[in-house]
């Protein structure tokens, strides 16, 4: 481990939150941070990467395929009783000013593979606000379909590109275009803190880091061993968690009331909402499940007006989830089992 622990930022709870749910449930969408210079964005994201839990991957397949349900139609396919590995998750940064080559690829197989690389893990976009809008459209492709598909002079390569998309960006830059702006899955406003006692903390913390980063990162090891830990299990965990009528009718009345356009919204909402009472450890997805995944999916998808604040109306969205909780599930009893547990 080399960069700063996760365990150890402080004042940035928002924004380790957006991040632990969209690698929770890629299918999320991915998360963009939005905040002013020095802010421990980049720092958060790079050390999200050493807290992920290692892959199986298909021995000498430079796209990582899974061994478990390796592509059909990987460029390094079949993968027919493949060997496999593991691997730390990967982290893949794309700099400012990439060209397309670098974003997507080429067909020259022999050289990195852009989207390839990123393929099961973390593609981090800095300044995400400066890359071109096309390229921007490119990547959010990828990240939605699950696949890049590389073209040239008529000839093409097609591989899978299953992508954890994070783009952070200052505002005073410029901005992204809604049509942009809303196909990120989440979205979060980080700023310093201005209570004096936290921002102290950050200080004393970075400066013992930079004194002696080996002893620093030590001392925050069970504490990221704990994350990562609640991370895997979160993801395994996923799957069965249920989205009840109920909860999807909540769901539904947020997002019309706060007269989102189209239906993405919906479907983040929900998504996000599934990956935080993973995250939390429960199987029914609650009331404060869906405020905190309301809160992270809609601030950048609302009406707003020019001189509106960025964020969401607190008051209006408690109003919108009301008070009550989801009804208890029902669990089929199995009339050979006396001992249902669920009883």
């Amino acid at each position: 481990m080399s960069n700063y622990p996760f365990a150890a930022i402080v004042g940035a709870d928002e924004m380790a939150l957006a991040l632990v749910l969209t690698t929770v449930s890629p299918e999320v969408g991915g998360v963009l941070v939005r905040g002013e210079k020095g802010t421990a964005k980049s720092t958060m994201v790079r050390a999200l990467a050493e807290i992920l839990p290692r892959q199986a991957v298909v021995h000498g397949c430079r796209f990582g395929c899974d061994p478990r349900s390796p592509a059909a139609d990987c460029p390094d396919g079949p993968h027919t009783e493949a060997a496999s590995t593991t691997r730390p998750a990967r982290l893949v940064e794309l700099p400012v000013g990439a060209t397309e080559d670098r974003v997507i690829g080429s067909l020259d197989l022999s050289k990195a593979l852009g989207l390839a690389q990123a393929h099961r893990g973390l593609l981090y976009v800095d300044e995400v606000n400066l890359l071109h809008d096309h390229l921007v459209d490119l990547l959010l492709d990828a990240a939605a379909m699950g696949r890049n598909t590389v073209e040239r002079d008529g000839v093409s390569v097609s591989h899978p590109a299953r992508i954890v998309l994070i783009g952070t960006m200052n505002p005073e830059e410029g901005e992204l275009r809604p049509q942009l702006l809303d196909r990120f899955g989440l979205t979060v406003e980080v700023k310093a803190s201005r209570d004096p006692a936290q921002r102290a903390d950050v200080v004393r913390r970075r400066l013992a880091f930079d004194e002696d980063p080996v002893a620093f990162q030590t001392s925050y090891a069970v504490a990221q061993a704990d994350v990562a830990a609640r991370i895997a299990s979160a993801q395994e965990a996923l799957r069965r968690v249920r989205l009840s009528d109920w909860a999807l009718d909540k769901i539904a009345t947020v997002c019309a009331g706060f007269e989102v356009d189209g239906m993405r919204a919906d479907i983040v909402t929900a998504r996000a909402a599934v990956a935080h009472a993973a995250w939390e450890g429960r199987t029914d997805v609650t009331r404060e499940d869906i405020r905190t995944a309301a809160k992270l999916a809609l601030p950048h998808r609302r009406r707003r007006a020019p001189f509106d604040a960025p964020g969401l109306d607190e008051d209006l969205l408690d109003r919108l989830l009301g008070d009550d909780e989801p009804p208890p599930p029902e669990y089929p009893q199995d009339p050979q089992d006396p001992e249902d547990p669920h009883l």
